[in-house]
């Protein structure tokens, strides 16, 4: 079984490794399982995500306007469309930066 993103293939298992799932998941269920499985802890990160980006930006969005949008979608676009938002690889370069600077 080979799991791939955009094409590119980032994991994968052996045989063997399938062999010892089996014992446990029918084969006729394994397929399926192991999608629903990827499928889960996907959601669940972007869920968690989608919290600590709520609980760092409604604070600051409620400054800035007067109503928010209430779907997740809507209100995930506008954050990632302020000019001072960061995403991750942004935050880790300000915090090395800010690191050396101590030094």
């Amino acid at each position: 079984m080979k799991i791939s993103v955009d094409g590119q293939e980032v994991f994968s298992l052996s045989e063997t490794q399938k062999a010892v799932i089996k014992s446990e998941i029918p084969e006729d269920l394994f397929d399926a399982d192991m999608k629903r499985r990827l499928e889960w802890v996907l959601t669940h990160k972007y869920e968690h995500c989608l919290i600590n980006l709520k609980r760092e930006w409604e604070p600051r969005l409620k400054e800035r306007y007067q109503m928010l949008p209430s779907g997740d979608d809507a209100l995930a676009q506008l954050i990632c469309s302020q000019p001072d938002y960061k995403d991750g690889h942004a935050k880790r370069l300000e915090s090395e930066l800010a690191m050396k600077q101590v030094k």
